[in-house]
């Protein structure tokens, strides 16, 4: 990414990056899921455009540009924007650059943990967005004020994440944040990358306890994850509540509970 330019005016984003953003923002287009899920559950009609990944809200109604990815440069532009939202992890330097070029201003996020994930949350909506704090924010908070470590049983646990080939949560993960709040400790937390590749008798070679298996970015299901980890108890879980940051972060502790009682 971009070293900060100390010269240019405007508050800056999680990497440090001096954002011009308008005094008044009208427009935005996202290029996160959890993001476009954030602004709009906090000003509907704010976001005008938002990748072909963006679910929620349900009801969302915004001309796509793409993935995360792959985003429609010249649908972004023509859209004119007073700013445009990204995630370090997700989208790419290239595509974020072009945006600059062309005169936008383009704020991007960056959280492993959940603590990074209430802060970034906020300074996007009342710093880029120019929104005030929003209630379900709080909420999350709340929720999250009350996971204890110590409350639960500690178990190890492997995180895949794609197969064919396998992958998992390695090193300074969101995910891997959430699930250590219930005890459970990744296994790869350590491993030199953030998402290692992992052939799968190395996986079943650590001996878990748990295989969390999410539906995002591979959709895991009972009948797709579960039969390649034999005698290890699968947790499956929905991967909104495991790894997007946004109003999903308000129920996120009873789901992730939920799913390792079941």
């Amino acid at each position: 990414m971009n070293a900060p330019d100390p010269d240019r005016s405007g508050p800056t984003d999680d990497l440090g990056l001096h954002v011009p953003v308008p005094s008044e923002v009208r427009r935005v287009v996202s290029l996160v899921p959890s993001l476009t899920e954030a602004i709009a559950a906090t000003r509907p009609g704010l976001v005008v455009g938002a990748t072909d990944w963006c679910s929620h809200p349900a009801d969302l109604d915004v001309t796509r540009v793409r993935g995360t990815k792959n985003p429609d440069i010249d649908a972004i532009t023509g859209l004119a924007p007073d700013l445009v939202v990204a995630n370090e992890e997700e989208n790419r330097v290239p595509d974020l650059d072009a945006l600059r070029a062309a005169g936008i201003p383009v704020w991007v996020t960056r959280v492993r943990t959940l603590p990074e994930a209430f802060t970034s949350l906020e300074r996007l909506l009342t710093i880029a967005c120019r929104l005030p704090a929003p209630a379900w924010l709080d909420a999350a908070r709340r929720a999250w004020a009350d996971a204890d470590a110590a409350s639960w049983p500690s178990r190890t646990a492997v995180i895949p994440i794609w197969r064919r080939p396998w992958m998992v949560v390695g090193r300074d993960t969101f995910a891997g944040d959430l699930l250590a709040r219930f005890g459970i400790t990744n296994l790869y937390a350590e491993h030199p990358d953030r998402y290692p590749r992992i052939p799968l008798d190395d996986l079943l070679a650590t001996r878990p306890d748990l295989v969390v298996l999410p539906d995002e970015p591979y959709v895991f299901t009972a009948d797709d994850g579960p039969e390649s980890f034999p005698g290890v108890r699968p947790v499956l879980l929905s991967g909104r509540h495991l790894t997007w940051y946004g109003p999903s972060l308000a129920s996120a502790p009873e789901v992730i509970a939920a799913a390792l009682h079941a």
